[in-house]
């Protein structure tokens, strides 16, 4: 056994085996110490094996699951090996092979993936010139992609992708192999696996895609001259193939994802706006988790791609747009109610696919096309997107019949325990299923007429899975067995015996019971077979259930939280009246707190920039974030929250918000900041959207101004692009002066004595005050340090302004000014009396005193 343990594992030394043996999945040697330390299960030795004790670990078979799913959160790969072979007939060892191999970018099973996000593998090829070539595929969605990036746009492409397994060949440069771990060190949570370097040919990429595809040219995906993705898509093929254990039928579709075709998110804007991750790394709130009212986890998935993936071209969106107004009319809600009670047809359809799909799955699926014909008769007659869905809808001939009549209503959860497949459905079948349940009929009678026969009261014909039927007699009735009974057990007060007429009858029953299960499992096999004609119906029927279920949400939305349809305009500007932050309004609606403000926004040819001031806590950040999530919604195709909206063209949203740092890659707060600008301004353009925060906050204050000078200029001059500038920097209200297309905004706040009111109202013109000071003490800075600071900011600024003053060479003699004050003088200056406890007053004075005589300083 350890021989045929030994050959597994040698073709798969990166891996994790689980190894069946029995009701146990066992694991060996290193394997096991691993697990051991990573599921915190028991480490045992058994025997002997080349004179050594075998070290091993086990799980049970029925619970693999949830082991499986612990292993993949740590990024390991798992490979399942089954026993084939037949247990009665092997002399030596059972027959074991590899059924599949369960990695992170490979996942199929439900109990292992999340209903609302895909589990991605990506394969990147280093090809020449610093050129790169991408494929990615979700197993479950049956969808390739390609690309072709520089070597310094890994980073967001992956940012972008967002895989959760990376493939790359064994022999890349020292340089490609530094990126791929910075990947890793920048937060890129996706274990790295590495692939055989012949693997990633493009001759052989190219037959494999054109055999995927049956097709004989990739010029109708406009993918023929994508070599170095096309090696990519070999490796990642050949990956995906050997971790299912068969070829991948279901995988028909293909897209190439070029630069210029999508909206540009790069991770800090999906990060800073918090599109699916709060800033604390949480699923909620987000703006997707407000937008997700979706009935399926297929719809909801869709939803995702919609928000992380807009396009740049309108045509789609339009389409969407549309037919979030023709939901809003009334159908939404009775669309949504047959949506409810179906199940996730896509992954269902790809474990069809790839035949590891479990019976009450299919009965999930059968009812899910009776579900999918009634929203195809509903949407009947529709024209645009919805009439598209309606056509895709109707399922495939035969198939849900096929279903209902094969299986049981309520079938046992796998086909290996029997109870699959329905009554009537085969004539062998109900025979062999009639021999065993006439057994306990035959038992009864069988019982009846032996204790007539030996005159034994309490004799009992019973059957256990270990010894098989038997019939038990107490010891007090020995005397009165009859001599044709034969002794099967002794117990302690009885004794088991056997007939030649109950061995036959065991025979007969245990045989059909074993003939029964294996019938099952053929005609299960048989049913996968035939499914398989309908996998690429099922697919589109499956994209477009999923399609209908994420507009039927944004239509929800809208309705309920007061959106409007966005328009758009082939010049470039953004225009929004009444613009509102969705997730800022829906909390302080969740909280009962005060009503949302809206604001409106205006920016276009003439009036590209806006230098936004005004005090802390006042909503410079939500106003400027709430632009960026109105620009969003409206290109993936949803109504947004305002009253209007036009917006011209864009191409991408840039952010850099926030202090934070990466002290992993030895970068401080203020040379990250400074690396995002960086980014920024290389690749921004005159239709990108630009939210620039508090820019040079992390360095002296002169040259964070000279800094934040210098980045507005550049955006304002040379990138043109559509920006929102925050800044503390009052210096920078001056900036529009000489700067055309910039104006100066500002948040409103009104004072009242010591308190501040934050009205978070945009108003044009420059800010009057930061408030920083009134911010601290309602956060609940000590009365004596907030004193401190009144003090300490009325000297600075009358230091400023003594600085700014101009001399006149010509100008008389200045008076002789007014001598400045003693130290005792500017010591009682910076005392608060209500501030001070007895004791600390007490302190001041003697220091006052000791000041007096010495003139020291305090």
């Amino acid at each position: 056994m350890m021989a045929q343990y030994l050959a597994i594992k040698a073709q798969h030394p990166d891996t994790l085996v689980f190894y069946r043996m029995g009701d146990f999945y066992e694991l060996f040697y290193a394997d096991a110490e691993k697990a051991a330390r990573l599921l915190d299960i028991t480490l045992t030795k058994r025997g002997q094996s080349a004179g050594e004790p075998v070290v091993m670990a086990g799980v049970p078979f029925h619970s693999m699951e949830g082991y499986l799913a612990r292993l993949i959160r740590h990024g390991e790969s798992v490979a399942i090996c089954e026993q084939v072979g037949d247990v009665g007939a092997s002399k030596g060892p059972v027959e074991r092979k590899v059924v599949r191999v369960v990695t992170p970018g490979t996942l199929t099973d439900s109990e292992l993936l999340n209903d609302k996000s895909e589990a991605i593998l990506l394969a990147v090829h280093q090809g020449s010139r610093h050129r790169l070539g991408l494929a990615w595929l979700s197993v479950t969605q049956g969808a390739l992609q390609l690309a072709e990036c520089g070597a310094d746009e890994l980073e967001s492409w992956v940012a972008r992708i967002a895989p959760s397994e990376l493939l790359h060949a064994v022999d890349v440069t020292p340089s490609f192999a530094q990126r791929l771990q910075a990947l890793r060190r920048g937060g890129t949570a996706c274990p790295l696996t590495q692939r055989p370097e012949w693997q990633f040919d493009a001759g052989l990429g190219l037959r494999k895609l054109l055999e995927q595809l049956n097709a004989a040219t990739l010029e109708a995906w406009r993918a023929d001259a994508l070599e170095h993705a096309h090696a990519a898509a070999a490796a990642l093929l050949a990956y995906a193939e050997h971790t299912q254990g068969r070829a991948l039928s279901h995988v028909r579709s293909l897209a190439v994802q070029r630069d210029d075709e999508l909206i540009d998110l790069p991770t800090t804007t999906r990060r800073n706006l918090e599109l699916v991750q709060t800033l604390r790394g949480e699923d909620a709130p987000t703006l997707f988790s407000l937008l997700d009212t979706c009935m399926t986890g297929m719809g909801s998935r869709m939803l995702k791609d919609w928000l992380l993936a807009p396009r740049r071209e309108r045509s789609e969106a339009e389409l969407r747009l549309d037919a979030i107004a023709r939901l809003r009319e009334g159908p939404w809600q009775g669309l949504r109610g047959m949506l409810k009670g179906c199940s996730d047809v896509e992954r269902i359809t790809a474990r069809i696919a790839l035949r590891q799909v479990r019976p009450r799955e299919l009965v999930g699926l059968c009812q899910s096309l009776e579900h999918a014909g009634a929203l195809a008769a509903q949407l009947q007659g529709q024209d645009g997107l919805m009439g598209r869905l309606a056509g895709d809808l109707v399922p495939p001939v035969d198939c849900g019949s096929d279903l209902s009549a094969t299986l049981m209503a309520e079938p046992a959860v796998l086909v290996r325990d029997g109870g699959v497949i329905a009554p009537g459905h085969d004539a062998e079948l109900d025979e062999l299923r009639a021999i065993q349940d006439n057994c306990d009929g035959f038992l009864l009678d069988l019982e009846g007429r032996e204790r007539a026969r030996s005159g034994i009261a309490n004799l009992k014909v019973q059957f256990n899975k270990v010894h098989g039927f038997y019939i038990e007699v107490t010891q007090g009735q020995l005397d009165k067995v009859p001599a044709d009974y034969r002794r099967r057990q002794t117990l302690k007060n009885a004794e088991r015996f056997i007939t030649p007429e109950l061995k036959a009858f065991e025979d007969k029953a245990l045989s059909a019971q074993d003939r029964a299960l294996a019938r099952e499992k053929w005609l299960y096999e048989q049913l996968l077979d035939r499914l398989q004609a309908h996998v690429p119906q099922l697919t589109r029927l499956a994209r477009a259930m999923a399609a209908l279920d994420a507009l039927c949400a944004l239509a929800e939305r809208s309705l309920t939280l007061g959106w409007c349809r966005p328009q758009f305009m082939r010049e470039p500007g953004i225009e929004i009246e009444a613009g509102r932050h969705p997730v800022v309004e829906a909390r302080l609606a969740e909280t009962q707190g005060p009503p949302f403000i809206a604001n409106d926004t205006r920016l276009g040819p003439r009036q590209r920039m806006q230098v936004i001031t005004g005090p802390n806590m006042g909503g410079k950040s939500t106003y400027m974030r709430q632009v960026a999530i109105i620009c969003l919604l409206a290109s993936m195709g949803s109504w947004v929250p305002a009253r209007a909206c036009r917006l011209g063209p864009l191409d991408a949203i840039h952010t850099r918000i926030g202090a934070a740092d990466d002290l992993a890659n030895a970068q401080s707060t203020f040379m990250l900041e400074m690396t995002e600008a960086a980014q920024i301004l290389h690749a921004a353009t005159p239709n990108s959207l630009v939210l620039m925060d508090e820019i040079g906050r992390g360095t002296s204050t002169f040259d964070g101004l000279a800094l934040a000078s210098g980045i507005a200029a550049h955006l304002h001059d040379r990138t043109q692009s559509f920006t929102l500038f925050a800044t503390h920097y009052f210096e920078l209200t001056e900036f529009p002066a000489s700067h055309h297309a910039a104006v100066n905004v500002h948040v409103s706040a009104a004072e009242s004595g010591a308190d501040i009111v934050f009205l978070h109202e945009i108003q044009p013109g420059p800010a009057s005050r930061s408030y920083g000071i009134q911010v601290a003490r309602l956060a609940g800075m000590p009365a004596g340090v907030v004193n401190h600071a009144r003090h300490a900011l009325a000297a600075l600024e009358t230091q400023q302004t003594q600085a700014r003053e101009q001399i006149d060479l010509f100008a008389p003699p200045p008076q002789a000014q007014a001598p400045a004050p003693s130290a005792v003088e500017a010591a009682v200056a910076g005392l608060d009396p209500d501030a001070l406890s007895p004791r600390e007053a007490l302190d001041a004075l003697y220091a006052l005193k000791k000041l007096a005589h010495t003139g020291d300083t305090p």
